[in-house]
């Protein structure tokens, strides 16, 4: 149970700074930055049930809500949607 514990935990720290991070690349009013939006909604609404999951003791979703909403920005960053770190382990681009 340890090993879920400290996972769930990392994944959400993760999130929580990538979400931090990650800033819209594309010029306001453009379709690419309401793409953009849409990937930061999706990433704050898992972080949210992640957050829910978690209170609830079921680290299972918690820890797949954090790794979903994670997936949502490292997508974005990778198809040009965010201005994101290089440095550091956040994205992958």
């Amino acid at each position: 149970m340890t090993d879920i514990q400290e996972k769930t935990d990392r994944y959400e720290e993760m999130l929580a700074a990538a979400l931090e991070a990650a800033t819209v690349a594309p010029p306001d009013g453009t379709p690419m930055a309401a793409a953009a939006a849409d990937c930061t909604e999706m990433a704050r609404s898992y972080l949210e049930d992640g957050r829910h999951f978690r209170a609830e003791d079921d680290l299972v979703n918690a820890l797949a809500a954090f790794a979903y909403g994670h997936a949502w920005l490292d997508a974005g960053a990778r198809v040009g949607l965010f201005d994101v770190p290089e440095e550091g382990h956040l994205f992958t681009v």
